[in-house]
């Protein structure tokens, strides 16, 4: 009887395994079909941009509004679209538009222009804590935190800007003296 049940344990063994390779076989081809229709999508995106950059009139590619919701196809969200807005640059409105004319907010100075001006005031090093203390009270308007403060020290540091100076468990930076710099 061991013998029999052995050869009957393979057999369903043989069975469901069977089974798992033909439905692994199946959602491989569905996903090969799918494959093939972004590829094919993509080729007559490749055609399209060459045709635009062969181009003698110059002419602009039309461009998705903020607004509008990204189309998905089949029900599955859009490749990349899980919720996030795109990154794709904005342009600047044509001339003579609503867009164009209508008056722009002033750009706040960066961050790392305002601890530059910071650091100029002062001869001696300084912490991290206080450049960020004196920036809430001189900006109001402007609140970043002590990691984006540091961040941006640390970016001025790798341009040559500022300099570092450790004291014990301390980071201090000064602003980089014109002699010093070349």
């Amino acid at each position: 009887m061991t013998n029999q049940s052995t050869a009957t344990r393979l057999v369903e063994q043989a069975g469901s395994d069977l089974a798992e390779n033909r439905r692994l076989q199946q959602e491989l081809a569905e996903r090969l079909t799918t494959l093939r229709h972004e590829e094919a999508l993509l080729t007559d995106i490749l055609k399209l941009a060459q045709q635009y950059e062969g181009s003698a009139v110059p002419s602009r590619l039309p461009q998705q509004s903020q607004a509008e919701p990204v189309v998905a196809r089949a029900g599955r969200p859009a490749a990349g679209s899980r919720g996030r807005r795109s990154a794709a640059p904005r342009r600047a409105p044509a001339a003579g538009t609503p867009e164009a004319t209508a008056k722009k907010p002033s750009r706040q100075p960066l961050l790392g222009g305002l601890l530059l001006e910071l650091l100029g005031r002062y001869e001696e090093p300084r912490l991290a804590k206080e450049l960020r203390d004196e920036l809430l009270t001189r900006h109001p308007d402007r609140t970043p935190t002590p990691q984006v403060v540091r961040n941006t020290l640390e970016s001025l540091v790798a341009k040559g800007r500022i300099q570092r100076h450790k004291q014990q468990r301390s980071v201090m930076y000064t602003l980089v003296q014109p002699e010093q710099v070349g």
